[in-house]
């Protein structure tokens, strides 16, 4: 794809950045050296404007290994081992390592991300879905399809996903929680803000939530459910812990179900019946046969 100044003229671009491209292409150029050209003169925010108006292409770099300060690629990146990117990694569709994928300020994929190692980055954004073996995110996290992490995922901010999430060992979030459909966490779920879940919460261990926890669901907990705010749930809520809502907030299950089924579908059960359970049908403790029943 070329280019010209009149193509480039129509999108808007910033006066800064209209003046560098007249100035050193004013005969226009292809596309991916006309990023690549934005990126070696240090201008990213220019390139990342660029892809972001005239979308992906169906090119794909393939390395061995990656390691630069900064990429911006219309297409796929496919990478063998580690990438290793200074600041700004970006691309018009997939990135994908056989290793770890590490960089400084931002990972953003139109399609997929996938790394075989490790996903180290600020901020993360990906159009469908992302896996890795573990994920550290200082900064916000959001993928708009689905979520694997084989092992831990630290995010620092808010996390977002679209659809599914599943976490291989402990979730730490330190903003709210957002899940289009099921989150299954196999170790500790910590989140700072809410935790919103349009299907069903399955942790293995303990669950704390600064605000409130909303499923549309069930919610099943093999620990403890601590939460600042009210606990809500569509269906049935069981913790091998105890469960506690925040002062002066309440317990509710069944919230989706009619009352006359609350005794098969709105149950709850924990070490001790929630001092604030408003509706739902008490089962007994955790491991009781009644809770089993």
């Amino acid at each position: 794809m070329e280019l010209s100044k009149s193509f480039v003229k129509a999108k808007n671009p910033c006066a800064a950045g209209l003046r560098w491209f007249l100035r050193h292409h004013p005969q226009g150029n292809d596309y991916q050296p006309l990023l690549d050209a934005l990126v070696a003169e240090g201008r990213i925010d220019d390139a990342c404007w660029l892809l972001a108006q005239f979308g992906p292409t169906q090119a794909t770099l393939r390395l061995e290994r990656l390691s630069a300060e900064a990429i911006v690629f219309a297409g796929a990146i496919e990478v063998a081992h580690d990438i290793d990117v200074g600041t700004v990694l970006r691309a018009g569709r997939d990135i994908r390592a056989g290793g770890s994928i590490r960089a400084g300020s931002s990972v953003n994929a139109g399609n997929s991300v996938a790394a075989g190692g490790t996903l180290e980055t600020a901020t993360l954004q990906v159009g469908e879905d992302a896996w890795a073996k573990a994920i550290a995110i200082p900064g916000a996290m959001r993928v708009a399809g689905q979520l694997r992490c084989t092992r831990d995922l630290v995010c620092g901010a808010d996390l977002e996903v679209g659809h599914q999430a599943t976490v291989g060992g402990v979730l730490v979030v330190g903003g709210a929680v957002q899940v289009g459909r099921s989150l299954h966490a196999r170790g500790e779920l910590r989140a700072g803000s809410t935790i919103r879940v349009g299907d069903g919460l399955l942790a293995g261990e303990s669950v704390v939530c600064g605000s409130h926890l909303d499923a549309g669901w069930g919610i099943k907990v093999g620990g403890s459910l601590a939460t600042g705010g009210a606990i809500r749930a569509g269906e049935s809520i069981t913790a091998d812990g105890e469960i506690t809502a925040g002062e002066g907030y309440g317990v509710f299950a069944g919230l989706c179900v009619q009352r006359e089924e609350w005794a098969t579908s709105a149950r709850v059960s924990a070490s001790a019946a929630p001092a604030q359970l408003l509706s739902g049908h008490w089962v007994g403790p955790a491991g009781s046969l009644e809770a089993f029943a």
